[in-house]
């Protein structure tokens, strides 16, 4: 039997915290910062829980990933 590949561009995307749990970079602070005040640029910073409702795709696209609910 084959081995199951890893989807390359989810594995750069999450990150698997020490007590297992996925985590995520917000959205929108990738380009078009011009006109985005500096308040909104500070609190897209920082790294973030995967909703629930996701972990489930993501889980899919990762298949070797230690991840505990």
């Amino acid at each position: 039997m084959p081995k199951m590949k890893t989807h390359r561009s989810a594995a750069k995307r999450y990150s698997v915290t020490a007590t297992g749990k996925i985590r995520r970079r917000k959205a929108g602070k990738g380009h078009l910062l011009a006109h985005k005040s500096q308040a909104r640029k500070n609190r897209l910073t920082g790294l973030v829980e995967v909703f629930k409702g996701n972990v489930d795709l993501i889980l899919k696209e990762l298949p070797y990933i230690k991840y505990s609910k």
